[in-house]
């Protein structure tokens, strides 16, 4: 069997060694390679002869599905498989697993973090100490007494509903499955954004939930309301989510998610819009989630050459 992860996926050279011996002392064969493939004609060349690819949200294009003609499964280390032409996959019997659940601490205390870093202005009030100023009437927020609306309520927005609750907020969800969870209040999507102080977005990017949240949405918020997307960039329409904030329309944001990976373009809509966090996609990047998300692409693969796959996408 040969297994080829395509590009770093943040493991240790140490841990890397072990997984090798470990697949080839099983009579396996372990490729890896240290950056990230440009192109196609790349990752055609990493692939084509691989029964089995590992890669994070390196895009997958259906041009590289065709010419791999040994490629049994792709193991990814990411939540999201949108970068994955599924159907192809599906069509071609190829196993696609992603690594469920390895970012829902980081990514869910992210969001919190990023709440209170909005209501308590801790950016401008460092910049305000480090130029010997003073707070100059600054008045922050709590979290406290607050309704905190989460679209899409998965495992990540049910770990953000436990810790909002425990914040002492009113937690209303919109999600497309309803589940049976305390303190928390399920309603449509309109009365989620009409009522909530704080809207943070976990749903999955599909034909349905792109540009989900755009300026028909974003007007229906409060001017008081924050707005965190740390789930996929194209649910929300940034170009509009940079107007309302430019005319005070809501209170604030905070983006961890583009339509494409950072660097953005100079120019990028967000960048002069005000009251604004804006991440270079770092809600899974923490020790712990890395860690946890190398034992479950690992697992995913082990698992599937014993014949009993999990965290089967397709």
């Amino acid at each position: 069997m040969n297994i080829t992860l395509l590009e770093p996926i943040g493991i240790s050279s140490d841990s890397l060694a072990n997984i090798k011996i470990n697949f080839e002392s099983s009579g396996h064969e372990f490729n890896t390679h240290d950056n990230r493939p440009n192109n196609d004609a790349e990752i055609i060349k990493r692939a084509q002869n691989a029964d089995v690819i590992i890669l994070s949200n390196l895009p997958i294009s259906e041009n590289v599905i065709s010419q791999c003609a040994s490629l049994k499964m792709i193991s990814v280390a990411f939540a999201g498989v949108d970068h994955i032409p599924i159907d192809l996959c599906r069509e071609k019997n190829i196993i696609v697993s992603n690594a469920a659940g390895y970012s829902n601490h980081a990514v869910a205390e992210l969001v919190i973090g990023s709440a209170l870093n909005l209501y308590r202005k801790i950016n401008w009030c460092d910049s305000q100490t480090r130029k010997s100023g003073t707070r100059e009437g600054y008045l922050g927020s709590e979290l406290y007494g607050k309704t905190f609306g989460i679209i899409g309520l998965g495992e990540i927005g049910t770990h953000i509903a436990n810790i909002a609750n425990a914040f002492g907020c009113k937690v209303l969800a919109y999600t497309r499955t309803k589940k049976d969870i305390n303190n928390v209040e399920f309603s449509d999507l309109e009365q989620v954004l009409k009522e909530s102080d704080i809207v943070s977005i976990h749903a999955p990017l599909t034909n349905e939930t792109k540009h989900l949240i755009g300026e028909k949405e974003l007007n229906l918020l409060k001017p008081t309301s924050l707005l965190i997307n740390t789930a996929r960039g194209a649910i929300v329409d940034n170009v509009a989510l940079s107007k309302i904030l430019k005319k005070g329309g809501i209170a604030g944001a905070a983006i961890d998610v583009y339509e494409k990976e950072p660097p953005l373009e100079k120019d990028y809509a967000l960048f002069d819009a005000p009251n604004t966090i804006l991440l270079p996609h770092i809600g899974y990047a923490t020790k712990e989630a890395i860690e946890l998300r190398r034992d479950i692409v690992m697992e995913n693969i082990e698992k599937w050459i014993k014949g009993n796959p999990q965290n089967v996408m397709n």
